[in-house]
């Protein structure tokens, strides 16, 4: 038979029994990993919209958009605060692409002849540093492109209704520091009138015990 024969060369090629027998031997890794926690900056934040997309921002020396990177962008709430985000990172590197908070008087509109396309100012601190930005995300259809819009405006009314709130609460505060410090000013000069009378009491008791202990001069 032909040394060519797949039959025969199945036969050649075929393991010895016994080479693959557990030999109950137990064999330590070389290297051992330990576990690590990362932290994401979003811990405390809940998502309100996960998209994913191309960012470009307008370079304006060069008079001309440039690509910001492609990944997922998000609207992320703070537990605590309310204060929502815009937060977008790059699919493989994870870096982020634009980072900046939605601001009551920010306003996103459609990017002209694309309707899967918009465009938005914003002071980004993506780059470590507060910059004046004009992005324009494109999604890869315009269902998404509305869901992102819709969203962005009806956060941007929210903030603003939270920003009322607050300013009431702050002008509420004010108001009541202001009664409180009349309150414990007119307090003081309260007890300040008291203790001028009292003081003036004893100086007039003085003065007429004093008379009485002095002679009567001779006439």
């Amino acid at each position: 038979m032909s040394s060519a024969d797949p039959e025969h060369r199945e036969e050649e090629e075929a393991p010895v029994a016994g080479d693959d027998e557990d030999t109950g031997a137990n064999i330590a890794p070389i290297v051992k990993l330990e576990e690590v926690a990362v932290t994401t900056g979003e811990e405390d934040e809940d998502p309100i919209l996960d998209l994913k997309s191309k960012l470009y921002r307008f370079d304006k020396d060069g008079n001309q958009w440039k690509e910001r990177g492609a990944g997922t962008v998000k609207f992320l709430k703070h537990k605590v605060t309310g204060k929502v985000r815009l937060l977008m990172r790059q699919s493989k590197t994870l870096k982020i692409c634009a980072n900046h908070l939605i601001l009551p008087t920010m306003s996103v509109q459609e990017h002209a002849g694309n309707e899967k396309s918009c465009v938005w100012h914003a002071r980004d601190y993506a780059d470590g540093e507060l910059k004046d930005e004009l992005f324009c995300i494109r999604f890869p259809s315009i269902e998404n492109c509305k869901s992102f819009m819709e969203t962005f405006q009806e956060v941007a009314e929210s903030q603003k209704a939270e920003d009322d709130k607050e300013s009431s609460a702050a002008a509420d505060l004010i108001e009541k520091l202001s009664v409180e410090e009349k309150a414990e000013k007119k307090e003081g000069e309260e007890k300040s009138d008291d203790k001028t009378e009292k003081e003036s009491g004893k100086e007039s008791k003085a003065v007429e015990d004093k008379k009485t202990e002095e002679p009567a001069s001779s006439a």
